[in-house]
């Protein structure tokens, strides 16, 4: 089988969560960067410059024997199942685990629809009130369903939806974001915990001396 990751050179979550499970899995894959121009490319015309089709004119996607698939949930789906760390016989735990994935792109689109039309100024105080709002209320959420006895969100090991928080937080946390405070998980206890963990983990941070930029701020979860 041969797997090709499309994606921007950025480490985001949406892309990194398949990315980082089939690193811990051994599974070998071509991480294929594109440039900005050649995503703006994509959005309007659903295809790749050398003609590769991507549905929905979105990454991530994952070429899978020259077969895309796209969105984020999905190819993480695809990816954990392959390197055996999402289930693929207990759909209860699957469905837990799904649960968080998709609060993580609750997040993403609350965050990125915040002023994304306006100048630097406006896009600033629209997410600082964001921050102090919605966002707030929505890492309170988050907060409270991860479990205070453990490392990680859910079972005894890392699995896709701590990497999925771990680099949400960590770009939320890096300063990137304009308005949110790069020390705002210093009051959400367990999403601090879990993101602590997953950072010191042997496989991410092999996977993150090998692919992130030297200079890349990782998040702040102290």
């Amino acid at each position: 089988m041969k797997l090709s990751f499309i994606y921007l050179d950025f480490p985001f979550w949406r892309a990194e969560v398949g990315k980082i499970a089939l690193h811990i899995g051994g599974v070998e894959f071509e991480n294929k960067i594109i440039s900005r121009e050649e995503f703006q490319r994509v959005k309007a015309n659903g295809q790749l410059d050398d003609g590769t089709i991507i549905p929905f004119h979105q990454f991530p996607c994952l070429l899978v024997d020259e077969i895309p698939i796209a969105q984020t949930a999905g190819i993480a789906r695809f990816c954990g199942k392959l390197s055996g760390i999402y289930p693929e016989n207990d759909a209860l735990l699957a469905a837990r685990i799904d649960q968080f994935l998709d609060f993580a792109t609750d997040i993403t689109v609350l965050v990125f629809n915040s002023g994304v039309d306006d100048d630097e100024v406006i896009r600033r105080e629209k997410r600082e009130e964001l921050f102090r709002g919605e966002l707030a209320r929505k890492l309170q959420i988050l907060e409270k369903n991860i479990n205070d006895n453990s490392n990680w969100v859910i079972g005894s090991d890392l699995g896709l939806a701590d990497i999925a928080i771990w680099r949400l937080m960590g770009w939320l946390s890096s300063g990137m974001v304009d308005g949110i405070p790069t020390t705002f998980l210093k009051g959400y206890k367990r999403i601090a915990q879990v993101c602590s963990a997953v950072d010191a983990h042997p496989k991410i941070q092999e996977w993150v001396t090998q692919t992130y930029p030297i200079d890349y701020v990782r998040g702040n979860y102290h």
